[in-house]
């Protein structure tokens, strides 16, 4: 009777064994759950992969002009949006930074004159900062989106909406990749 208690027991401590350790692997397949992999059409791949391959990983104050929009303040009246990026691929947090700077709407002699650095150091306050980490939608942990408060105040970290991602998208496709595609020298216009 006493060897049927030890052997019930064993049995029972057997089964207890390879339900916690069978658990444990479910457990770690489940932790180990790939993200999926992002398609080499992907804007931020793009642009990851040019600023790699032809600027070493490393560009700062990269100024663009990024087209022509209409005042939130002054309705009726345009401003002229202008880009500076910061890229350095060997940070683990924020490795693309876009600040956005809006000027009223320059003439022709004014964009001939000035240079985009120029522009975007005369409208002196940024509107909107995106902060881009890994290749992917712009959304993804490690992503802030900061807007101009509506008093005036700092930048502060909003909520990345649709809209926001189709902004960031449209931000690197039209403005920014072509531009350094064309390998145009830093402050320059496209």
């Amino acid at each position: 009777m006493r060897n049927n208690i030890r052997i019930v027991c064993m049995i029972f401590g057997a089964l207890l064994t390879i339900l916690v350790l069978g658990g444990a692997d479910a457990a770690r397949v489940v932790a180990k759950e790939k993200t999926p992999q992002v398609g080499p059409n992907d804007p931020t791949v793009r642009l990851y992969n040019l600023l790699d391959s032809k600027y070493n990983g490393n560009l700062e104050d990269y100024c663009v002009l990024a087209g022509v929009v209409d005042d939130p303040k002054n309705p009726g009246q345009k401003q002229q949006n202008v880009l500076r990026i910061v890229y350095k691929k060997d940070r683990a947090f924020g490795k693309l930074l876009i600040y956005v700077r809006s000027v009223g709407q320059l003439s022709p002699a004014q964009l001939k004159t000035y240079s985009p650095k120029q522009i975007y150091d005369f409208a002196e306050t940024d509107s909107e900062k995106f902060t881009k980490t890994d290749p992917g939608p712009f959304g993804k942990p490690g992503d802030v989106y900061f807007q101009l408060a509506p008093d005036g105040g700092a930048l502060t970290p909003v909520n990345i909406t649709p809209d926001v991602q189709a902004r960031y998208d449209h931000l690197l496709s039209v403005y920014l990749t072509p531009s350094l595609e064309k390998g145009m020298p830093v402050g320059s216009t496209p």
